[in-house]
């Protein structure tokens, strides 16, 4: 019997520590959601309305607008670490100032290691330094 009830007990600590794990991965899910508009890197060419990113909490899904071309691809996000599968992007050609903004927009999200959400400003981090690669504050009022 005492064996029996170690076991239960056991596997009731395993099924525990697993269900804590889930809460925690949903709850990054859940946080990082919706539309950001990018602020950091920008340029005089481009506007606020240009350069957004919006991320799909269901299927861990990204698409945004660098300013000339539109991008999409897929995250993952484990609490605190959050890293960017391969990017697609449309292939137009704009003036050379929105084009710096849109390289250092995509090298940004393919150097990413972590980030911070603190009052509607999401800050990417560099996974070799930490150094902040790119900010972007949510937008309002989305429907």
């Amino acid at each position: 019997m005492k064996t029996i009830l170690s076991l239960f007990l056991v596997t009731l600590l395993f099924a525990g520590c697993d269900e804590t794990k889930r809460v925690i991965d949903t709850a990054g899910k859940v946080q990082l959601s919706g539309t950001y508009t990018i602020t950091m890197p920008a340029s005089p060419k481009t506007t606020a309305n240009d350069t957004k990113i919006t991320f799909a909490a269901l299927d861990n899904s990204f698409r945004g607008n660098a300013g000339c071309n539109e991008f999409f691809g897929n995250y993952t996000l484990d609490l605190y670490a959050l890293n960017f599968g391969e990017i697609a992007a449309t292939e137009s050609y704009c003036d050379e100032p929105v084009m710096k903004v849109e390289r250092a927009i995509f090298s940004a999200l393919g150097n990413t290691g972590s980030y911070t959400l603190e009052n509607d400003i999401l800050t990417l981090l560099s996974k070799n330094d930490r150094s902040v690669l790119l900010t972007a504050t949510k937008v309002k009022n989305q429907n």
